[in-house]
C-alpha cells in the first residue's frame, strides 16, 4: 500500500505543480515604477488598437495606424510611416505570389552611440479580417511600446532602440518582407525581439533563435524573468510550414528571439479576440520576458556575438540548462553509468534473469503503443473533424478536453506497468485491440493509425506478459530503451536529444539510489517519489506544450513514455496486489467519464460561440448568385440565412471556395468587375494591369498561359516564377488599390486565361439581409461578405 500511496502522492502533486508552472504572473498595476512593466499601462494600448478588426488596407488598419503614430511621438520615437510592396513565394502554397502594398511604422529611442547596432522591438499592428486581434498581435505592439517606455524611464541606452511595427502580417508576411528585403533602416538592426501570438492566454514562450545562437541563450540565461525557452521548439518549428515576421530577420541574418502564447486558442484569429478575453497576466509575461533581455542588450556595451548555436532547455524558474551539442553525449554517459550501477547493485539485493529486462523493454513498447491507440480514439470519439475550424469544438472547452487525454495517456502507462506484475497477455492485449477497432467504428472505415497502433501493442503484449516480470528487471528494460532511443535522438537531432536525456538521467538517478526499485522501506519510496514529482512536472510542461501547439493528441505519448521512465517502480505493484493494479484502470475510467462530457455537453455560449462563414457569391460568367455555407458545421441560424430568399440548399463547388460547401440560390446582382488589361511594352515584355473592383481590399487572381510565361515583377517588386502552360498559379494582392502591374515575359505568342476572385467585406443591396444571429453563433473571417468571380480570356 506504500508505494500505492508513493504514486497517488507522486501524481496528485506534480498535476498541481505543473499547474502552477503553466500559469502567468499577475499583471502590475498603472501605479508599478516606471521603469518596470505594467500590464495595466499595456492594456490601454490594447484597447486603443485592438477593439475592432484592422486587416491591412481597411480604414480600420489606416485608424490604429495613426493611432499607433501619436502614441510612439508621444514617447519621443519620431515615428515614420515607411509604405513599400512585400511579395512572398510561400511554401505552404507552392507555385503562388502574395504581395500586397503595406504601411510599416518605425520609431527609435536615440541610444549614447547612434552608429551602434540598434536594438529592435517588432510586433505587427494588422489583424485578419473578422478579429479585434487583441492578442495577435495588439499584444505584441503594447508589449513592444511598453517596454522601449519602461527602457526610457531607465536612462539613455548604449545604443538606438528601434520599434518596428509591421503591416500585413496576416496577409503574408508582407511588412516584414518589405522592410528586411527592401528598407534601408533593416541594416541598423543587431539583435531583434519578435512578439507574435496564437491564442489568448497562457504562459508565453521564446520558441525561436537567429542562426549561431550561443551568445544569445547566454544573455537569455544571464538575464530573462521566468523564461520558458527550448531548443526542442524552434527544433520543431523549423519542420514545420508556419511563418512569423521573425522568418524575414533569419532570413536576413539577423540575431534575436522569438515570442509566442498558444493559451486560449479558441479566440486565435477569432471575433472573440477581444482586450476583455485577453489574459492580462499573459500580457505581464510577455512585457517581463521580453523586457528583462531587451533592457540589458539596450544598456550593454556590446551585442551577444553569433557562436555556434546551442541546446538548451528551461529547467524551473530563471533556470535555463545551455551546453554545446556534443556534450549531450556526456550526458547520456552519465546516465548511462547511472544506470548500469543501478543494475548491479541491484542484482545483489534481488536476482532477476534478463530476460526480464527484454519484458520491460517489451512492456514500456506496449505502454507507448496502446496510449497512441488509445488517445488516437478518444480524437475520433470526439465526433470533431480535423482542420482550424473544425476542432472549434475542442478548443472551446480546451481544459477539460486536456484532462481527459492526460488521464487516458497516463492510465494507459500504469496500467502497462500493472500486467507487468501479473503476467497475462490476454488482459493486456484487449484494451488496444478495443481501441484500434473504435477507430475504425468512428470513421466508418479502416481507420490505419488506430487500428495498426491497437494490432501492434496487442502482439507485443502477447509476446511480452506471457510471465510475471520482476520490478527490478522490469525497469531495467525500461531506462535501457529510454537509453537506446535518447541515442539515436542525439545522432539525428542534437537540438531535441535533451527531452528524452535529462529525464532519462533523473530516473536513472532514482534507480541508482534505490537499486532499481528493489529497496524497501519509506526512504526509498519518499526517494522515488520525490525524484519523479520533478520529472513529472517538467515532463507536464512539456506535454502541455505539445497539446497546445498541434491537434495531435498522439503525441502525448511522447512524455507518457518520458513519464514512464520516472514512475515504473511506483506504478508496478506486488504480484496479485488488487488495489495497486487498479490505479491504471481507475485512471481511464476517469478520462473516459472526461471524454464523455467533451462528446456529450456541447460548449457553446455566448463567450464560446459557434462559426459561420456565409458568403454571398456573384458568379459573373454564370450569370447566377448563391448564398454559401463555408463552415464546417451546420446551425439553425445558417439554414434560414442560406434559404432568406426562398431558393433550396443543396451541395456546392467552385474554384474560388476551399471545397464542397452547403449553398442556395440566390437573385443576381450587378457589381463591379475588376479591371483586367493586358499590354505589350516595346522591349516584348507584357505587363498584365489589374485593379480590384471598389470596396475589395483583396484581389485573387488564378493564372494560365497556353505557352512558357515568367512573372518578372509585380509592382516593381522582382518575382522570378515560371506559369506552366496548362496550369494554374495563384497571384493575391491585399490592399490592391490602386492596381497591380505584374510584368511578364513570354516565350513566344499566346493566350492567358485570368480567373478573379474578389471580396467585399459587406452584404449585397437588394437582397433579403442576414438574419439576426443568437448569442451563440458568431461571423467568422470573411463571413457576410460579398465574393465576386469571373474569368477573362487575354491575349497576345
Amino acid at each position: 500500500m506504500g508505494r500505492v500511496l508513493a504514486l497517488a502522492a507522486a501524481l496528485m502533486l506534480s498535476a498541481v505543480l505543473t499547474w502552477v508552472a503553466v500559469q502567468p504572473p499577475q499583471p502590475q498595476p498603472a501605479s508599478a515604477p516606471a521603469s518596470a512593466f505594467s500590464a495595466a499601462r499595456a492594456m490601454t494600448i490594447v484597447r486603443a488598437i485592438g477593439s475592432t478588426p484592422h486587416p491591412i488596407g481597411s480604414a480600420a488598419n489606416h485608424a490604429v495606424r495613426d493611432e499607433l503614430v501619436a502614441r510612439m511621438g508621444a514617447l519621443g520615437l519620431s515615428p515614420q510611416v515607411r509604405p513599400g510592396e512585400g511579395l512572398q513565394q510561400p511554401k505552404w502554397l507552392g507555385g503562388a505570389l502574395v504581395g500586397g502594398t503595406v504601411e510599416n511604422i518605425v520609431g527609435v529611442l536615440p541610444g549614447r552611440d547612434r552608429a551602434a547596432p540598434a536594438v529592435a522591438l517588432m510586433a505587427h499592428y494588422d489583424s485578419v479580417p473578422g478579429s479585434p486581434g487583441a492578442a495577435d498581435d495588439a499584444a505584441g505592439v503594447a508589449t513592444a511600446l511598453e517596454a522601449v517606455r519602461a527602457i526610457k524611464a531607465r536612462g539613455v541606452p548604449a545604443r538606438d532602440v528601434m520599434v518596428v511595427l509591421t503591416d500585413g502580417e496576416e496577409a503574408g508576411l508582407l511588412g516584414a518582407n518589405a522592410f528586411f528585403r527592401r528598407d534601408p533602416l533593416a541594416r541598423r538592426v543587431g539583435f531583434l525581439f519578435n512578439m507574435e501570438a496564437r491564442g489568448g492566454g497562457g504562459r508565453v514562450q521564446m520558441f525561436q533563435t537567429g542562426e549561431g545562437n550561443g551568445g544569445t541563450i547566454d544573455l537569455l540565461r544571464r538575464t530573462a524573468a521566468r523564461p520558458q525557452a527550448s531548443s526542442l521548439t524552434g527544433f520543431v518549428y523549423a519542420q514545420m510550414p508556419n511563418d512569423t515576421d521573425f522568418t524575414e530577420a533569419r532570413k536576413a541574418g539577423d540575431a534575436g528571439l522569438n515570442y509566442a502564447f498558444m493559451g486560449r486558442q479558441f479566440d486565435y484569429h477569432s471575433p472573440t479576440s477581444t482586450p476583455a478575453n485577453l489574459e492580462v497576466g499573459t500580457l505581464q509575461d510577455m512585457g517581463d520576458q521580453v523586457l528583462s533581455t531587451a533592457g540589458a542588450a539596450a544598456f550593454a556595451p556590446a551585442l551577444p556575438p553569433k557562436t555556434p548555436d546551442v541546446v538548451y532547455g528551461q529547467v524551473f524558474g530563471d533556470l535555463i540548462l545551455a551546453y554545446p551539442p556534443a556534450m549531450g553525449w556526456l550526458v547520456l554517459a552519465a546516465a548511462a553509468g547511472l544506470i548500469a550501477l543501478a543494475v548491479v547493485r541491484a542484482r545483489r539485493l534481488e536476482a532477476f534473469p534478463w530476460m526480464d529486462a527484454v519484458r520491460g523493454a517489451g512492456a514500456l513498447l506496449y505502454g507507448v503503443a496502446c496510449a497512441i491507440a488509445v488517445l488516437h480514439v478518444a480524437r475520433q470519439a470526439t465526433g470533431a473533424a480535423v482542420g482550424f475550424l473544425e476542432q472549434r469544438v475542442l478548443l472551446a472547452q480546451v481544459t477539460r478536453w486536456e484532462i481527459a487525454l492526460v488521464l487516458l495517456g497516463l492510465g494507459v502507462m500504469i496500467f502497462a506497468s500493472a500486467e507487468a506484475a501479473r503476467g497475462r497477455r490476454l488482459t493486456a492485449s484487449l484494451l488496444p485491440l478495443a481501441a484500434g477497432l473504435g477507430s475504425c467504428i468512428f470513421v466508418e472505415g479502416v481507420d490505419a493509425v488506430g487500428l495498426g497502433a491497437g494490432v501492434i501493442a496487442a502482439l507485443i503484449a502477447l509476446a511480452v506478459f506471457s510471465r510475471r516480470i520482476s520490478r527490478p528487471g522490469a525497469w531495467t528494460g525500461v531506462l535501457a530503451l529510454g537509453l537506446a532511443v535518447a541515442v539515436v535522438a542525439q545522432a539525428l537531432a542534437p537540438p531535441a536529444a535533451y527531452v528524452f536525456a535529462w529525464p532519462l538521467a533523473l530516473a536513472a538517478l532514482a534507480a541508482a539510489a534505490t537499486a532499481m526499485g528493489a529497496r524497501r522501506g519509506y526512504g526509498a519510496l519518499a526517494a522515488l517519489a520525490l525524484l519523479a514529482i520533478v520529472g513529472l512536472v517538467w515532463t507536464g510542461g512539456l506535454a502541455h506544450s505539445a497539446y497546445l501547439a498541434l491537434d495531435l493528441p498522439e503525441l502525448l505519448a511522447l512524455p507518457m513514455f518520458l513519464a514512464a521512465l520516472l514512475v515504473w517502480p511506483l506504478a508496478q505493484p506486488e504480484e496479485g496486489a488488487p488495489p495497486a493494479r487498479l490505479v491504471g484502470p481507475a485512471l481511464i475510467a476517469a478520462g473516459v467519464v472526461a471524454l464523455l462530457l467533451v462528446r456529450l455537453d456541447p460548449p457553446w455560449d455566448a463567450r464560446h460561440p459557434q462559426v459561420s462563414y456565409v458568403l454571398f457569391h456573384i458568379d459573373q460568367d454564370a450569370g447566377r448568385a448563391w448564398r454559401v455555407d463555408a463552415a464546417p458545421a451546420r446551425t439553425a441560424w445558417t439554414d434560414a440565412a442560406l434559404k432568406a430568399d426562398g431558393g433550396a440548399i443543396a451541395s456546392y463547388r467552385h474554384w474560388a471556395l476551399h471545397g464542397l460547401e452547403r449553398a442556395a440560390p440566390a437573385p443576381f446582382v450587378q457589381t463591379p468587375a475588376p479591371s483586367l488589361t493586358l499590354e505589350r511594352s516595346a522591349d516584348g515584355r507584357l505587363v498584365l494591369h489589374a485593379a480590384a473592383p471598389p470596396g475589395a481590399r483583396v484581389l485573387d487572381l488564378r493564372l494560365r498561359p497556353d505557352t512558357p510565361v515568367t512573372a518578372l515583377s509585380v509592382n516593381g517588386v522582382p518575382a522570378r516564377l515560371v506559369l506552366k502552360p496548362g496550369a494554374w498559379t495563384r497571384l493575391t494582392w491585399s490592399a490592391a488599390a490602386p492596381a497591380i502591374d505584374l510584368v511578364l515575359q513570354p516565350g513566344g505568342p499566346g493566350r492567358l486565361e485570368v480567373r478573379y476572385a474578389a471580396a467585399a467585406e459587406r452584404w449585397p443591396t437588394g437582397v433579403a439581409p442576414l438574419p439576426k444571429r443568437p448569442a451563440d453563433v458568431m461571423p467568422f473571417d470573411l463571413s457576410d461578405s460579398t465574393l465576386v468571380t469571373g474569368s477573362r480570356q487575354l491575349a497576345w
